[in-house]
C-alpha cells in the first residue's frame, strides 16, 4: 500500500504533506528538526482504488490516460464490490470527474469440489498451471505443504491430496481449462471445480481436432467448389448450415448478456453433437456415394469447410490455441487466408462470424428431425432388443401422412447407411403388421418386425436374468423406505435419491417385461 504522508516532529506533532520538503516549506520548520514519517501505510484498497487511472500516468494527463479512461468492462469477483469496486468509482469520481467503467461483470469464486474456498492452510488450493501442464503426485505434495503458515497440518493435506489426486493431476492443455471455467460461469456466488468437467472438455477438444482431420481428408486437394462449377446441397448440408446460424446467434446473444456459460453450451451443442455426431456421418452417404452427382459431392465438401471454419472463429475467444491451428489448414481450402494480406495470416484479425438468419429453414429442420428420429428408433430399438447395431433391418411404417411417405422415399440412403435400413415399406391404413418393436415418430409408428432377428430364447434367458437383478434391487430400496428410522433420520437428500433409483428400477423393470412379452408373442 502506499505509505501515509504524515510527519512527526520531535513532540510528536503531525504534518500532512506531499513529500517531507513539502511539508517543511508548508509548515517553515527548519533543517535542524527532525522529522519521521508515519511507518503505516494505508491499506490496500487505497491503493487499488487508484488503479484504473494511476496506472495510465496519471496525475500527469497522459496520452494513454485520455485513451483508456473511463473503460468499458470491469470483471471482478462479488466478495469485494464494496472493498473494491466501490472505492474506484469514489475515487474516480473525486480525481476525475467521472466513473472509471460503464459496466461490471460480477462473477463467482471458484471452490473445490467439495464447495470450500481455496486456502493455502487447507491446502485445496489448485494452481492452473498444473491443470494445463499436469503435475506428478510428489510435486504437488512438495508444493500444498510448502512454506505453510500452520505446518502441523501438513500431514492432513497430504492425506487429502493422495485421496484426490492419487496419480497427480494430467496434463488437460489451455483450451480444455478455458472451455471448463466459461462452461462454469453461470450467474450465481460459487463455482464447483470438478476435475471431471475439465477431462470432458479435453474431449470436447480431441473431438474438434479429430473432425478436423476427418474434413482435411475429404477436401484437402479436393473439388471444394473455389474453381466455380455447379454445387448442389443435400437436405444435411442445409440443416447443418441452419444449426450454424442458430448457433451463431445464440453465443453472440450469451457473449453479449455476459453469460459465457450459455455460449460455451451453444458451441458445445453445435461441434458436439450437430456437427461431429450428425453432420459427420450424413456427410459420408454423399462423398461416398458412387450414385451421388458430381455437384452434390461439391457442395457437401464446401460445406464441411465453410461450417468448420466458421464454428473455428465462433469457438476462438474460448479456445484459441486449437482453433487458431486447425484454421491455418483449413482456411486455405476456403480461399480465406491470403499470404499478401497480414490480416489474414491468423484466425485472431478474422472477424466473428455473423448468423444469417434467411439460412434457418424450418422445413429443412422439420425434415432433418423426422429422418434422425427415425435414424435413433431404429437404433433404440437394437440396443433394447440386443440387436447388433450393425446388423441389417427391415421396417415397416405405419399410420403415415403424405409428408412421412415422401421422406421415406427420398431419404433411405441415410436410414440405410446410418441405421443399417436394407428395406422400407409403407402399411396401409388397414394393416398392423406382424409382431415388432415399436419407436413412435410424431403419430407415425416405426415397426422392426422381430421374427428371424434374434434367438428368442437366449434372448428370454437373458431378459429374466436382469429381471431378477432387478426385483433384487427393487426389493432392497422398498425395504430401506418401509424403515421408518430410516426416512425420519436420514436427509432429505438421499431419502429422495433412494425414491428416484425406486422410480428408474421400476421403469426399468416395466421396459423388459414389454420385451419378453413381444419376444414370447413371435
Amino acid at each position: 500500500g502506499h505509505r501515509i504522508p504524515a510527519w512527526y516532529d520531535e513532540t510528536g506533532q503531525a504534518y500532512v504533506g506531499c513529500s517531507e520538503q513539502d511539508v517543511r516549506a508548508k509548515h517553515q520548520i527548519p533543517a535542524e528538526v527532525t522529522l519521521r514519517q508515519d511507518e503505516d501505510v494505508l491499506d490496500t484498497w487505497f491503493s487499488s482504488a487508484l488503479w484504473p487511472f494511476s496506472t495510465l500516468g496519471w496525475p500527469d494527463d497522459t496520452e494513454r490516460l485520455r485513451q483508456f479512461y473511463p473503460t468499458q468492462v470491469l470483471v471482478t469477483g462479488f466478495d469485494i464490490i464494496f472493498f473494491w469496486v466501490a472505492r474506484m468509482i469514489m475515487f474516480g469520481l473525486k480525481f476525475m470527474d467521472q466513473i472509471p467503467f460503464h459496466e461490471v461483470y460480477v462473477h463467482g469464486l471458484v471452490r473445490d469440489s467439495t464447495g470450500q474456498k481455496m486456502s493455502k492452510s487447507k491446502g485445496n488450493v489448485l494452481d492452473p498451471i498444473d491443470l494445463i501442464d499436469g503435475i506428478s503426485l510428489d510435486d504437488l505434495l512438495e508444493k500444498r505443504t510448502r512454506g505453510m503458515m500452520q505446518p502441523q497440518l501438513a500431514k492432513q493435506i497430504a492425506k487429502q491430496t493422495r485421496q484426490e489426486f492419487p496419480e497427480g493431476i494430467p496434463s488437460y492443455g489451455t483450451d480444455a481449462l478455458r472451455f471448463t471455467f466459461a462452461a462454469l460461469a453461470a450467474t450465481g456466488r460459487d463455482i464447483k471445480f470438478d476435475q471431471g468437467r475439465i477431462e470432458g472438455y479435453r474431449n470436447f477438444c480431441n473431438k474438434l481436432w479429430n473432425a478436423a482431420r476427418y474434413v482435411l481428408l475429404n477436401t484437402e486437394d479436393a473439388d471444394c467448389g473455389q474453381q466455380g462449377g455447379d454445387i448442389s446441397l443435400t437436405i444435411a448440408d442445409r440443416w447443418i448450415q441452419a444449426k450454424l446460424q442458430q448457433a451463431i446467434a445464440e453465443t453472440t446473444q450469451a457473449i453479449e448478456d455476459y453469460r459465457f456459460d450459455q455460449a460455451a453450451q451453444a458451441i458445445h451443442e453445435c461441434i458436439w453433437h450437430h456437427y461431429c455426431d450428425w453432420y459427420l456421418e450424413l456427410s459420408k452417404t454423399t462423398l461416398n456415394n458412387p450414385q451421388a452427382t458430381a455437384a452434390e459431392q461439391r457442395g457437401t465438401r464446401q460445406t464441411l469447410v465453410q461450417v468448420l471454419e466458421a464454428l473455428l472463429r465462433m469457438t476462438h475467444p474460448i479456445m484459441p490455441y486449437i482453433t487458431e491451428e486447425i484454421w491455418q489448414r483449413v482456411a486455405p481450402i476456403q480461399d480465406v487466408a491470403d499470404v499478401t494480406s497480414v490480416s489474414n495470416l491468423t484466425i485472431m484479425c478474422q472477424p466473428y462470424p455473423v448468423a444469417n438468419l434467411d439460412l434457418i429453414d424450418p422445413a429443412v429442420l422439420a425434415e432433418m428431425d423426422w429422418v434422425m428420429q427415425c435414424i435413433m428408433g431404429v437404433r433404440k430399438i437394437k440396443g433394447e432388443m440386443n440387436i447388433a447395431p450393425g446388423k441389417p433391418v427391415s421396417i415397416l411404417l405405419a399410420n403415415t401422412q403424405a409428408t412421412d411417405r415422401a421422406y421415406a422415399a427420398q431419404h433411405q440412403r441415410y436410414l440405410h447407411t446410418l441405421a443399417k435400413v436394407d428395406d422400407i415399406q409403407v402399411l396401409a391404413a388397414e394393416e398392423t403388421g406382424p409382431e415388432s418393436a415399436t419407436a413412435l415418430i410424431g403419430e407415425m409408428q416405426l415397426l422392426i418386425p422381430l421374427a428371424g432377428l434374434i434367438d428368442t430364447a437366449e434372448e428370454l434367458a437373458r431378459l429374466d436374468k436382469q429381471l431378477k437383478a432387478l426385483d433384487a434391487d427393487i426389493q432392497r430400496i422398498e425395504q430401506k423406505l418401509n424403515n421408518a428410522n430410516f426416512v425420519e433420520k436420514a436427509p432429505a437428500a438421499v431419502v429422495d435419491k433412494q425414491r428416484a433409483k425406486l422410480a428408474d428400477a421400476q421403469t426399468a423393470r416395466h421396459s423388459l417385461l414389454a420385451q419378453a412379452s413381444k419376444i414370447r408373442a413371435l
